[in-house]
């Protein structure tokens, strides 16, 4: 998807506004060259039921991440992005557990049931000299489907700790992949990052760019 214009992407400096390993991970698969320069942006500054779906919270925050690293950053960068991934069940976002406790709570609710998982994703390029940054947000959704779990599955993974960096207290990629009976949409976009929709923006920006 990317090969047609990843070594000019690759001159431009590009910059994602995560700390996480995982979005990192997916970056660096694409053969993209890029800083890590986490977002300082308190995500809890943004008030979750003021927002008529978890799709319009995820891009807000999205936004604001990249924003927040574009106001530090400046332009020693051509291309910003930042994202942030919620899970949804029963119109209820889930992020991260508190605690242990709060993670078998959250698992055991999902447990025999489908739920959502929303990213949203904004890229911000400044390739165009002397002009406004671009500002692209939008966002993906992933239906996943859960096992029955019995109590002792749900306790001996939440032990593993594995949970308790993970939106929804479980890592697909990971041990808590064994949970997922099935999905339908991206199965990326439930690790962190939706890399076909990532790739198709890109591809779009520095095309655009080349013709300007």
């Amino acid at each position: 998807m990317l090969g047609p214009v990843l070594q000019k992407l690759n001159r431009v400096k590009v910059c994602l506004a995560s700390g996480s390993p995982r979005r990192r991970e997916l970056l660096t698969g694409l053969g993209i060259q890029f800083d890590v320069v986490p977002s300082e942006f308190d995500e809890k500054s943004l008030k979750k039921p003021s927002f008529p779906h978890p799709s319009k919270f995820v891009e807000e925050s999205s936004r604001c991440k990249a924003t927040e690293v574009l106001g530090r950053v400046g332009k020693n960068y051509g291309v910003i992005i930042a994202a942030d991934t919620v899970l949804s069940f029963q119109d209820e976002i889930l992020e991260k557990p508190i605690d242990a406790d709060d993670a078998v709570r959250m698992l055991k609710h999902l447990s025999g049931q489908s739920h959502f998982v929303y990213t949203g994703v904004t890229v911000i390029s400044l390739l165009e000299d002397g002009s406004s940054p671009t500002v692209i947000t939008f966002h993906e959704c992933t239906q996943v489907y859960f096992a029955d779990l019995p109590d002792d599955v749900v306790t001996e993974y939440v032990a593993t700790k594995e949970p308790l960096d993970k939106a929804g207290s479980y890592g697909i990629q990971g041990r808590g992949g064994a949970l997922v009976t099935k999905i339908v949409g991206d199965y990326f976009n439930v690790v962190g990052l939706p890399i076909h929709a990532v790739s198709c923006r890109l591809v779009d920006l520095l095309k655009h760019a080349s013709a300007e």
